[in-house]
């Protein structure tokens, strides 16, 4: 098993070079890929700000990507838990720090778009200081 950097998803998905494309299709299609969370948290930021892609694509290439019978994730539900809550409005970062804190009781934030769009979606509940 191997392992990519983000750089080789963002051209897999964008296919904004040539070569560089080929060369990730090549390595998708002959590899079994193990693909960290960090990888998929940066490649999501890459997509959005940089290529200025909009959740539903960031969600589906995310979604498709992760469905490849090659490729490997530390936790799959987590990552499908984190692509649907993106989809249904919350930040990215915001639903994979809500979904890799589910042991804890509470998270707590200054965000107030995190917390207004958190409430009731799961069992740690995201919490304003007072």
């Amino acid at each position: 098993m191997i392992t990519v950097d983000t750089n080789i998803l963002v051209r897999l998905l964008t296919q904004d070079d040539e070569w560089q494309y080929q060369q990730s299709v090549k390595i998708f299609q002959s590899q079994n890929i193990f693909i960290a969370d960090t990888v998929i948290l940066e490649t999501e930021w890459v997509l959005h700000f940089a290529y200025k892609f909009n959740p539903p694509e960031i969600c589906q290439a995310l979604r498709q990507l992760s469905g490849l019978p090659n490729v490997y994730l530390i936790n799959a539900s987590l990552i499908a838990q984190v692509i649907q809550w993106h989809e249904n409005g919350l930040d990215f970062a915001d639903a994979f720090h809500l979904a890799q804190s589910q042991h804890c009781s509470e998270l707590y934030t200054f965000d107030e778009k995190f917390f207004k769009k958190a409430n009731g979606l799961a069992l740690c509940k995201v919490i304003k200081p007072e």
